[in-house]
């Protein structure tokens, strides 16, 4: 049964259960706004479908909530694993339709791009104080490059680009907190601009296009930093080769339920909803040429 609002008056509420499964973690987090109330990160792919609604129950109970109290629902639609992709995308539409709350899709690649990129910059610490995302000075500079990665095996992985916006006006994260750095609440999914489309990918095939494109950047507008993130054991060798160009650093990561959160929350809260009906899970696919290189090996 949908709830109705009585009072036009009053705000309507803001809080959020997202979700992801679409990679080795069941990633979900219940949000306040773009203020995290709790999250939760479960390891364990085959066991998706056991922990997702327990998760989020759970998640609700924390905070003595109930499914009166959701607004709205997000989910990652991947790409990524098919199997874990689907458990989410049902559990959100299902759970949506039964609330008659809104449901909204977000890209398991931004999350990772966003959640690896932070951590990068906790692990940098106090390395290098004089250099940021904006390189500490007022002028423009070049943004860093995230490039995600989820390994789709065969050399293959699910992966995407994107470019970290100069933020002249915000503290360089790297004098931050990394607690202050989860909370800025000036900081959403903004930030990061999109480059390329998620997709599977030939690793090495990617790697050419991407060197092709930083070579034929001016100099002042290559990225100073590449951010390679994810699931990188496998795929780092081949990355290597980025150091031609610009600043290669490589930092392996596992999806937190709090940038599903985020990235969710801002969609929700900009109102940008899909039809329950029509949302699916986007399991991408090789383009034909590298499908046909991958069929001759």
């Amino acid at each position: 049964m949908q709830r109705e609002h009585t009072d036009v008056n009053v705000k309507p509420r803001e809080r959020f259960l997202t979700l992801d499964t679409a990679t080795t973690v069941m990633a979900a987090a219940l949000m306040n706004g773009r203020e995290l109330l709790g999250e939760s990160n479960v390891y364990g792919e085959r066991n998706h479908s056991v922990h997702v609604i327990s998760e989020l129950e759970r998640l609700l109970n924390e905070e003595g909530l109930t499914r009166d109290d959701v607004d709205g629902i997000a989910v990652g639609v991947g790409p990524g694993s098919y199997t874990g992709i689907r458990i989410a995308v049902t559990a959100a539409k299902t759970l949506a339709w039964a609330w008659g709350v809104p449901v909204t899709s977000i890209s398991t690649l931004h999350a990772l791009a966003w959640g690896g990129w932070n951590r990068g910059i906790e692990m940098k610490g106090q390395e290098g104080k004089n250099e940021s995302v904006n390189n500490g000075s007022s002028g423009a500079q070049a943004a860093d490059w995230i490039v995600p990665v989820l390994d789709a095996r065969r050399g293959q992985v699910y992966t995407g680009l994107f470019a970290v916006s100069t933020v002249d006006d915000v503290e360089s994260p790297q004098r931050l907190e990394p607690d202050a750095i989860r909370l800025m609440t000036a900081w959403t999914d903004d930030l990061l601009q999109r480059l390329e489309p998620d997709a599977i990918r030939l690793m090495t095939a990617w790697t050419d296009d991407l060197l092709q494109r930083l070579e034929a950047l001016p100099s002042e507008e290559r990225p100073p930093v590449i951010w390679l993130v994810g699931e990188t054991a496998v795929h780092a060798e081949t990355a290597e080769r980025l150091r031609a160009w610009s600043e290669l650093r490589i930092v392996p990561y596992e999806l937190e339920g709090r940038w599903v959160g985020r990235l969710g929350a801002d969609k929700l809260l900009r109102q940008e909803h899909d039809e329950l009906h029509t949302l699916v899970p986007n399991y991408t696919q090789l383009a034909e040429a590298e499908a046909n290189l991958l069929r001759q090996r």
